[in-house]
């Protein structure tokens, strides 16, 4: 890869962590969309995906473990299927069209989920543990195959069914997002797909975006306007994948 593409694709992802990591996300689809606007293959935004993922939810989840957030009988039933379905996404891999079409819808519903914003923060009712198993099942085998972490869908699904306040919701699936890429890269590499020579360096600025994002993201900016950058990047990535589908 030329250098100046990598500058380019580093300064990208430092800010798509930066700004998901504000808003409580890792930023896989954000990630995806900048890897799209640089016209990479399938095959490399992948498993890339996944890496800086697992990167930024790590954070994620150790911040909100620590600040008391974190709630284990919410999370479990929603995971125990999500992640062996999570291997198995990543393990199989998508035809290019398919794979364009499927992740550009992807990105235009996390665009619309940046542009929502709950008008309620209270519990209704906790979900039953056959539907959180299932719920969880389906969005692990969608995110292995389009190399999220399932958090962007996640969330919303709690905070619209008010099985979680938002805080619990967002610590919820930022482990959610950790367990489902790190299966979906394992599986991904059970298939023989190579992680990118380029990971490295972009990783590297994951980390630091995400370290400062989730910092400085509830104290110095507002959120509206974040979530709106977040959601023009999102809207152009994925309209531009479904058109070269």
């Amino acid at each position: 890869m030329p250098i100046e593409t990598l500058v380019l694709l580093a300064a990208g992802i430092l800010a798509v962590a930066f700004l998901y990591a504000s808003v409580g996300h890792a930023g896989a689809s954000g990630y995806i969309a900048v890897m799209s606007l640089a016209s990479l293959a399938p095959a490399q935004i992948k498993p890339t995906a996944l890496v800086l993922n697992i990167m930024v939810a790590s954070i994620g989840s150790w911040q909100f473990w620590r600040a008391g957030h974190f709630s284990w009988r919410l999370f479990w039933p929603f995971a125990v299927l999500s992640i062996p379905l999570a291997f198995v996404g990543g393990y199989l891999n998508l035809p290019t069209h398919v794979f364009k079409l499927l992740v550009g819808i992807v990105l235009l519903f996390s665009a619309a989920y940046f542009f929502w914003k709950p008008n309620v923060d209270e519990i209704r009712v906790e979900p039953s543990k056959p539907v959180a198993i299932l719920s969880g099942g389906v969005l692990g085998l969608f995110a292995g195959l389009t190399g999220t972490g399932g958090g962007i869908f996640l969330t919303p699904l709690l905070l619209m069914m008010r099985w979680a306040k938002t805080k619990t919701a967002s610590a919820t699936s930022a482990l959610f997002i950790l367990v489902n890429s790190i299966a979906g890269l394992l599986g991904n590499a059970s298939s023989a797909q190579k992680i990118p020579d380029f990971v490295l360096p972009l990783a590297v600025t994951a980390v630091i975006g995400g370290s400062a994002g989730s910092w400085y993201g509830s104290r110095k900016f507002p959120p509206a306007v974040i979530k709106r950058l977040l959601a023009t990047v999102l809207v152009i990535a994925g309209l531009k994948l479904i058109y070269t589908a």
